[in-house]
């Protein structure tokens, strides 16, 4: 309901009210025949809010990154105390994370606030947002230990099995991985070719070697501080 209707309905009033801009922040991937109900549910929001305020800017993120994202810092939390990292179906599938405030220029681009060089007038435009760099899962893996300074395997579990487990742990109130999450994880989660993106709204796109290592170095073995 969160996804797929209330876009529609901020789009109604918004509408209504007479409001010049709304941008709405859905994500790569959103489509209707999508296997996963993530990215049906999202594309359900972006058409009922376009169908209600056809001038929506729509933003589609990769995965963002940025001083207490659930990304890096969730799989360097792990290393802390695992002795391995797991590469769902051997961490092949692509991603192109995108800085947190490179997102959030992109939305006051979309609501025309200050001066922004565009490119492209975002009115009733998709954008796909992503950073500079496409990585494998793999190599965000390996990046995320070499900036938490830690030494772990990076072990291949197959989907197969990855499934019997997101089976059990998703009867839990908040569980860690789920069916749906590893539907979404066999697919790339990279900006479409010929979409329309970060530099389309005036923005140079940041890379991870820019910001991660800083967030990152607390994980190291004794802290931030060590030498």
């Amino acid at each position: 309901a969160l996804q797929a209707d209330l876009p529609q309905r901020i789009g109604h009033m918004a509408a209504r009210h007479q409001h010049q801009a709304v941008v709405h922040l859905s994500a790569i991937g959103a489509d209707a025949q999508s296997a996963s109900r993530y990215a049906q549910t999202k594309a359900a929001g972006e058409a009922g809010l376009k169908a209600a305020f056809p001038k929506a800017v729509i933003l589609r993120p990769s995965v963002i990154f940025g001083p207490r994202d659930k990304f890096f810092n969730r799989f360097a939390t792990m290393a802390q105390f695992a002795p391995a990292l797991p590469l769902p179906g051997g961490g092949h599938m692509r991603m192109q994370p995108v800085f947190v405030e490179d997102v959030a220029s992109a939305i006051i681009a979309g609501l025309r606030i200050g001066d922004t060089d565009l490119k492209k007038e975002p009115e009733g435009c998709i954008f796909e947002l992503g950073g500079p760099d496409v990585f494998t899962f793999r190599q965000l893996m390996a990046l995320t230990l070499q900036y938490s300074q830690r030494r772990r395997l990076l072990v291949p579990v197959p989907f197969a099995a990855l499934a019997v487990g997101a089976h059990v742990v998703g009867l839990l109130p908040n569980p860690p991985l789920t069916t749906d999450q590893l539907r979404l994880l066999k697919l790339d989660n990279v900006v479409a070719e010929g979409a329309l993106k970060l530099a389309d709204l005036g923005i140079v796109a940041t890379s991870i070697d820019a910001v991660v290592p800083s967030y990152l170095a607390r994980y190291r073995p004794g802290g931030l501080f060590r030498r």
